[in-house]
């Protein structure tokens, strides 16, 4: 692999890793939401919703930006082997 490659691959491997995690924090915030509980007021629950709201927005953005990289490293190993 060559420099270029490799940075590539990398950064689709960690933008991989780190929406997993947004996923795993968004679906535990969400899990707040609908576990009843009478300690929660209505503004916990808007913070808690639009944070889950946001985490799973940006975690399915981090997975098409991977996926980008992911199919850009496959263009680049098809002129390679040209």
């Amino acid at each position: 692999m060559d420099k270029q490659t490799k940075k590539i691959y990398e950064k689709m491997v960690d933008l991989k890793h780190f929406a997993v995690v947004l996923l795993a924090v968004g679906v535990f915030f969400y899990l707040g939401v609908i576990i009843p509980s009478d300690l929660k007021t209505e503004m916990d629950l808007n913070i808690m919703m639009i944070s889950c709201m946001s985490f799973l927005a940006f975690s399915l953005f981090l997975f098409i930006k991977a996926k980008q990289c992911q199919l850009k490293l496959m263009d680049m190993e098809d002129h390679k082997q040209r």
